[in-house]
């Protein structure tokens, strides 16, 4: 059987809202090697999908950022299977302390590109979902379209990542940013959904790991933004490393966007 994206869904919901709405800001944390912070919540999030995703679909692999590095590495290179590509808490430092910004990622990848996604944030009971050529939706609500207003780059809201870029960047961007306002969420994968979903304009990030943007540069891409690393690549690579993120709503903005970073970034 296919996997469903009603069925997806319902079953990242209900996973979700057993597991971590009761342990929300009430958890216990510990730092990994890489610096990044996993509690209780990450672990128990990654092991129940796992295996209610292999219980429903036993032949598609699973991929997890809790996973090992060796245990990403021999995944990666499993290039003949479909792969569920999981980060079962994205934002758990703003989780840890109370912050409700935090979500559940899911990607189901087929042919080294996302084909179906879910992004579900429990705070407001926010499902967003896409498919592959089908479109994008908020709660079973189509996403897309035209912006209601045209918008110069001076008015925008720019949600930007500042620890991961190189210093001259950030320093242009700190002292003459081209953009209205600018602010910073503290978890990917729902930046990329808040973007589709107009809540800002302009995204910057220096580095997503796969789980990261798997699932939400899909939901973006079917609600028609446009994005691409800062060297003009595209995002998705089927790889362990890091990928930086331009991003905007619609083509002007983006080229008006990437053109200025290009030339600050010199």
């Amino acid at each position: 059987m296919d996997p469903d994206l009603t069925f997806l869904q319902r079953l990242v919901r209900e996973i979700a809202r057993s597991e971590l709405l009761p342990r929300f800001a009430g958890v216990r944390r510990r730092t990994k090697s890489d610096g990044s912070t996993v509690t209780e919540a990450d672990l128990v999030m990654q092991d129940r999908l796992q295996e209610a995703l292999a219980r429903h679909w036993p032949d598609i692999d699973f991929f997890s950022e809790e996973m090992t590095g060796t245990e990403h590495q021999r995944l990666i290179g499993k290039r003949d299977r479909a792969l569920w590509c999981l980060d079962p808490l994205d934002g758990t430092s703003n989780y840890a302390c109370g912050l409700p910004f935090f979500s559940v990622s899911l990607a189901l990848l087929v042919d080294d590109s996302p084909y179906m996604a879910v992004v579900y944030d429990p705070s407001r009971d926010e499902c967003f979902s896409a498919a592959r050529g089908a479109g994008a939706w908020l709660n079973g609500v189509a996403m897309g379209g035209q912006s209601s207003l045209p918008t110069p780059m001076s008015r925008c809201i720019a949600v930007v990542d500042f620890k991961r870029l190189a210093g001259r960047l950030a320093a242009e961007l700190g002292s003459h940013p081209p953009y209205g306002s600018q602010r910073n969420f503290g978890s990917s994968a729902l930046e990329w959904c808040w973007l589709a979903h107009r809540r800002f304009h302009l995204y910057l990030h220096g580095g997503q790991k796969l789980w990261d943007y798997a699932a939400g540069s899909l939901v973006f891409e079917e609600a028609g933004g446009c994005f691409s690393t800062l060297d003009g690549e595209p995002v998705f690579a089927l790889t362990a490393e890091a990928r930086s993120v331009v991003a905007a709503q619609d083509v002007a903005l983006f080229e008006a966007w990437s053109k200025w970073l290009a030339q600050a970034g010199r």
